[in-house]
Order: C-alpha cells, then structure tokens, then sequence
C-alpha cells in the first residue's frame, strides 16, 4: 500500500514555473517601492503607473504582467520582457494531516530551499527561509548539516510568502503570519531579510501588519541592535537553546561569539526601543539540556526581562543523535519555568509526518529517498 505521504509528494513543477526567468530577466519581487517607482520612470511612465503595478504583483497577487488589465498591452510585453514575477518553481510538496505543507522550491540558479505553511485554528502562517543552507551548523538541525551555499534575495524570501498567498487566494483566505524561521540565519542575511519584510509589510501592498510578523535568530547580536535601532514592531525570537555558554556552544558554534550575556543584552534593547515583549525559543533534547537544573538556570537568565519562552520539543532528524523527551518531562520544564515566573508555552508539534523541521525535505531529496 502506498503511504499517506507518498501519495501526497509531488516530484514535479506544480502550478508556478519560471517560464520566463532566464538571464534578461530580473525578478521584480527584489524590487522595492522606491526602485519601481525609478524603474517606471526609465520607461517615460507616469508616476502613479508604479502603484498600479505594485498592486497588482502585492495586493492583486497576479503571477503574470499580462493580468494587469489597467496598463496598456506594450507596457505589459516590456514589464514581462524586463522581468520575471515568479522567483521559483516548486519541485517537491509535501502535505500532512494537521493541515501544514511544506514545498521544496527550486530557484533560478537551480539552488533549492524549503517553505511552511501551517494551518491551525484562524491561523494561516507561513515560515520562510533566508539562505540556502545555513553556515550556523546547529548540532541538531538538518539544515546546519548541509553547510552554507548563498543568500536569497528579498524578492526570493518574500516571494516564498506570495507562493502560498496565491493559493489561499484562490479558497477565499489570506496569509495571517509569517515567521522568518527557516533554512538559514536571518541576521546573516540581514539587508535581505530586512528589505523582504517592508515589502511584506507596506500598506500599499501586501500589507500585513508588522506584529504578524516573526524574525528569529540564534543571536547575531550587532544585527539585533541594528534591527532594534529601526524601531519597527516586528516580533524578534531568539534561539537560546541552553542556559550556560559551554553547552550553547556545543549545540549552536556560532554562540561561541556572542555569549549568553551579549544576546540577553542586546534582546533587552530591542524590547526596551520597540516595546515589544521578545521570545525566546528553546529546543528540548532529551539527556541534553531538559533537566530541572537548566530550567532553573534559565529562569534565572530571563526572570524580570519583558519575555516570553517557547519550548520545542525536538523534531527527530534523521541522522542526528538526538531525541525528543517524553511528555512529562516536557511539562514538568514548562512547570519550573511557571513557578520561577516566567510565562512559558510548548510549542505543538507541526508537520511530524512529513518532517517539517527546516532542511529535513531538501536533504531527503538530495539523496534520493523522498519519503521517509
């Protein structure tokens, strides 16, 4: 019998392909605002043409110039000439139970990276990734696994987003969040990242509101100050993962640079300048750091602080030595963290099936074996 989940992986383009991405072509998507406005005035338009075709690409979600019946056909043939609207084509989908998808997409170099939808209650969230690869390397995470590869554009990140909110469109619903939580780190890609996220979030366009919005990083710290600088009220979630700086080392090297102190410092600045309350995830590994004494330590790191702590039960990678720990000692960490104040949550396990932990598809199709 063929398993729920290989009936549901599609090993082909499914609806979007790059039928025009080629090299005299740029994707619009990297555009911002203030470049098409330049862009449009290069071609002797007037002015308020770049906020017609802005909504169309953001607000209308049209995958084609050929839809934006408003401008005149020549303007049309030469925007699709110029550029492309489609930043990928997907390779790979996988479906679960629960409601969450994941798509392996391949970009226009061939490269390839992975994108979430979640669906749950009202919700309709979509987690994007910011590098191909990832040059944290994370002990246990798929994706520092495969090591580091390139950047993705702000037009390759956000489109990410557009892919699903097509499809919602198409069901009546819309894209109500966006996690940056993907392959890669955010804040290592952080003029990219950023510029995706005030597309996403300009008014005139797709206009989702800055709160609905997640950046999580491992703790880039000059990265955080420059973003809390901003003063934008983007969430910022921060990968902790352990209380002492010895253990983070060993599971995030990066943590080797910042230490523990330097991220809390900087996570307090950004609350402090935004207002905003910041989260700070912590995966559980079992045998590793789920016992009393890291949730006590880690209360004493952030007791006091504007916070809020989401533990993630770890998401079995193939390959890895690591495993989740079981349920009661999961609660048993959520109720230490409650008793020494801190407002703590489990973060429900989303797309096991399929494994939607970021890199785990890419890596199972780079080697051939597409279902588990």
């Amino acid at each position: 019998m063929v398993s729920t989940i290989q009936s549901l992986l599609v090993l082909a383009p499914l609806g979007q392909r790059m039928d025009n991405f080629g090299v005299n072509t740029r994707l619009f998507l990297d555009l911002s605002y203030e470049e098409l406005a330049q862009e449009v005035a290069s071609l002797g338009e007037p002015s308020f043409r770049a906020q017609q075709i802005w909504e169309w690409a953001w607000k209308h979600l049209v995958s084609d110039f050929s839809a934006m019946t408003n401008l005149r056909r020549s303007l049309r043939e030469e925007l699709s000439h110029r550029f492309s609207l489609i930043p990928f084509e997907v390779v790979a989908r996988e479906c679960d139970e629960d409601g969450t998808e994941k798509i392996l997409a391949r970009l226009g170099d061939g490269a390839t990276v992975e994108a979430v939808f979640i669906r749950e209650g009202p919700r309709r969230t979509v987690c994007v990734s910011t590098q191909v690869g990832c040059p944290v390397g994370c002990a246990f995470c798929a994706t520092g696994q495969m090591g580091f590869v390139r950047n993705l554009s702000a037009g390759e990140i956000a489109g990410q987003v557009l892919y699903f909110a097509r499809a919602l469109k198409a069901q009546g619903e819309r894209v109500s969040h966006v996690v940056v939580m993907g392959m890669g780190e955010p804040f290592l890609n952080y003029a990219a990242t950023r510029k995706a996220l005030l597309i996403l979030n300009d008014a005139h366009g797709f206009d989702l509101g800055a709160r609905r919005i997640t950046v999580s990083t491992i703790g880039v710290v000059p990265r955080i100050l420059e973003f809390a600088a901003e003063g934008h009220q983007f969430n910022l979630a921060v990968s902790l993962h352990a209380p002492y700086d010895s253990l983070r080392a060993k599971l995030v090297p990066l943590a080797k640079k910042w230490p523990i102190a330097q991220v809390l410092s900087a996570a307090e600045a950004y609350s402090l300048a935004t207002g905003r309350r910041v989260t700070f995830e912590y995966v559980l590994l079992r045998g590793v750091n789920d016992e009393r004494r890291h949730a006590r330590a880690l209360a004493a790191l952030l007791r006091g602080k504007l916070v809020h702590v989401n533990l993630i039960p770890f998401n079995p990678v193939p390959g890895l030595p690591f495993q989740p720990p079981d349920s009661k000692s999961i609660e048993l960490f959520r109720q230490e963290l409650l008793a020494q104040g801190l407002d703590a949550t489990v973060r429900r396990s989303r797309g096991v099936r399929i494994q939607a932990g970021c890199g785990q598809l890419r890596t199972r199709m780079s080697r051939g074996s597409p279902t588990s």
